[in-house]
């Protein structure tokens, strides 16, 4: 804990100053902040009211994204679901300070969870702001045969409440009158006595009350030492949510359906391990094999290299000589046109448009955190929590796709273990397939050898990290949502916003990966490097020298290096050390700018680094035993 507690005034101290002007805002027009527990539809109001003119940032020292809109003279912020106002993750501090900023809060609650969601409505009505409760899912709470008295809900708390069915657009017609309605709700009598003396110091009501909830980034900030009554105050605001619950809410229904009964499959361990592989089965077969392979081959060799590619290096070559060195880094073998637009559209795009499809059916579902927790304690032998099994598994897909997923990730210390782990460890689709086909040939012993190798490493790389990367990882603190169908029409938007900002995002680092590696070309670096590797290959690894072409084909694609090793002439063992070293081996290009967009240069480095050192040392060690 004590490592969490210096890590989060670091994380104040570097971005106290810009944390208010990362997307500029405009201080004449006033700030309507949405606010609500995950998976409740805050997007879908944010959309009614913004409409597609939105900016998309990620938020100073975070990977968390908040989006910014605009209606009428009001700026809207959408925020990552939180379920309070505190400072224990990224999400819930990103929120923090976009609450404080706010002149006027649109708390989105779940109809079918009041009593989970309405412990952050009354801290939100705690902190003296003006709010406007929107209960969503009314179609489910009929469904569920229960009744809220709502005029009672909305006496007890003491703002607006309006019933809405977000996805249905039922009740958003009222979104421009909730505006003037919103007020300060009926705060706790306790809570006079708790923020009399601390307001004296502190400007805010709502910065006092999180001072006194131990909030040590609110607390520097104002140089007082944080509060030691959050165990308090947080009992007296369970205690009257599950009052007001009690008064307004009664549960009528006499039947348990199906969806319930697969919810407790889910999480029970003898029937969730069975659904657990089905479903990370069925996501392997869409994101790492049908778009992955299959529409991955159809779009970047037969669209990108058989006709993007010829079309436009004639094109160019009208213009600049072939000959020339600018003809090479333009369209070239790695051209910044050619091999930049090949992987940004051709490979990379429907790579990340599954993803989020099959993210977006997971967490619309309501299957996501029930993943997550049937495989939580595994996962924390090394650090990470159980939401860390979806970038794992989808790694086994697309390595470049599955380290986008690690934004899904708490902490940024489990964001380092789960993208280190997928760049030394983790095998992509295309690299599988020659494994397989190579390990075939090579027998069953050859086999043992490499999938022993490659999880003791897994293993071993997760636990250092665990043991010298500072800080702790973040508990599991997931609500179980209901489960239910996905509805198209979100998927389809959570999808199109998602994939859009991030292609945006990434175009240009993959233009500084293409120049980069053709420069190396035309330099004749690619070749040196070639024949350097040559003797580490030949006396420390034991393999043919052309192995290190294999390699060095490695760093632009994986599957290059693996299908490089499938044309040479290797003996059983050779085949284990070149197997295990490749799997070891550095990410592909694509992997590369990606890494380095989510983690950032210095960490993407030494990672890539990491993976040079950890894969020749690995592959001569075993070389040295086996052969």
């Amino acid at each position: 804990m004590n490592g969490n507690k210096s890590e989060n005034i670091n994380h104040f101290e570097k971005h106290k100053h810009s944390e208010l002007s990362f997307l500029e805002r405009d201080l004449t027009k006033r700030k309507i902040v949405l606010v609500g527990n995950p998976n409740v539809g805050k997007s879908l109001i944010f959309n009614e009211l913004s409409g597609m003119n939105v900016e998309v940032s990620n938020y100073p020292g975070t990977t968390v994204e908040i989006i910014k809109g605009r209606y009428n003279n009001y700026e809207v912020y959408d925020t990552p679901g939180v379920y309070g106002v505190s400072s224990f993750n990224d999400e819930e501090r990103v929120a923090r300070d976009e609450i404080l900023e706010a002149d006027i809060i649109f708390n989105v609650i779940d109809g079918t969870h009041l009593e989970r969601d309405l412990f952050l409505t009354q801290q939100l009505i705690d902190m003296g702001k003006k709010i406007v409760v929107f209960l969503n899912f009314m179609d489910d709470v009929r469904k569920h045969v229960i009744e809220i008295d709502i005029e009672k809900l909305s006496q007890f708390m003491g703002v607006e409440v309006i019933p809405i069915i977000a996805v249905k657009k039922v009740g958003i017609e009222k979104l421009a009158d909730a505006i003037t309605k919103a007020r300060e709700g009926a705060q706790r009598d306790d809570m006079h006595k708790y923020l009399h003396s601390m307001l004296k110091m502190v400007g805010t009501q709502a910065e006092a009350l999180l001072i006194l909830e131990g909030d040590e980034y609110i607390a520097k900030r104002h140089g007082v030492p944080p509060g030691t009554t959050r165990d308090e105050i947080y009992i007296g605001r369970r205690n009257r949510v599950n009052y007001i619950v009690n008064q307004v809410m009664r549960d009528t229904s006499v039947k348990i359906r199906f969806s319930e009964f697969f919810s407790r499959w889910a999480i029970r361990p003898i029937t969730g391990i069975p659904i657990l592989i089905i479903a990370l089965y069925l996501a392997y077969l869409f994101v790492g094999k049908f778009v992955a392979q299959d529409v991955v081959n159809l779009t970047e060799k037969q669209i990108g290299k058989e006709i993007w590619e010829p079309w436009i290096r004639d094109v160019v070559s009208t213009i600049v000589p072939v000959t020339s060195w600018l003809n090479t880094i333009l369209v070239g073998e790695f051209g910044v046109i050619t091999m930049t637009t090949t992987y940004l559209l051709f490979l990379l795009l429907p790579l990340v448009v599954s993803f989020y499809i099959a993210l977006s059916l997971m967490e619309d579902s309501g299957y996501l955190p029930r993943l997550a927790t049937m495989v939580d304690y595994t996962l924390s032998k090394i650090g990470l929590n159980g939401r860390a099994v979806i970038p794992l598994i989808l790694g086994f897909g697309c390595i470049t796709s599955a380290t986008i997923t690690t934004r899904l990730l708490s902490s940024e210390r489990e964001k380092t273990i789960a993208t280190a782990l997928l760049q030394f460890v983790i095998p992509c689709s295309a690299q599988m397939a020659v494994i397989a086909a190579l390990m075939a040939g090579a027998g069953f012993g050859a086999m043992v050898i490499y999938v022993v190798t490659i999880f003791t490493v897994l293993i071993a790389i997760g636990t250092i990290l665990n043991k010298f990367l500072r800080g702790e990882s973040a508990p599991l603190l997931l609500d179980l949502p209901p489960m239910r169908v996905p509805r198209i029409t979100n998927i389809a938007r959570k999808t199109t916003l998602r994939t859009f900002h991030f292609m945006k995002e990434a175009a240009g680092w993959f233009f500084v990966g293409a120049l980069a590696i053709g420069i190396a070309q035309i330099t004749g670096f690619l070749e040196f490097a070639q024949h350097a590797l040559r003797p580490l290959t030949t006396h420390w690894l034991q393999l043919p020298p052309d192995t290190a072409t294999a390699f060095i084909m490695g760093v632009v694609r994986r599957d290059f290096g693996a299908a490089g090793l499938y044309q040479l002439q290797l003996a059983p063992m050779q085949i284990t050390v070149a197997l295990i070293t490749i799997t070891l081996f550095v990410p592909c290009i694509a992997s590369l700018m990606v890494m380095m967009k989510e983690r950032g240069i210095k960490e993407g480095v030494i990672i890539w680094i990491g993976t040079w050192i950890v894969a020749f040392l690995i592959g001569g060690l075993v070389s040295q035993i086996v052969i």
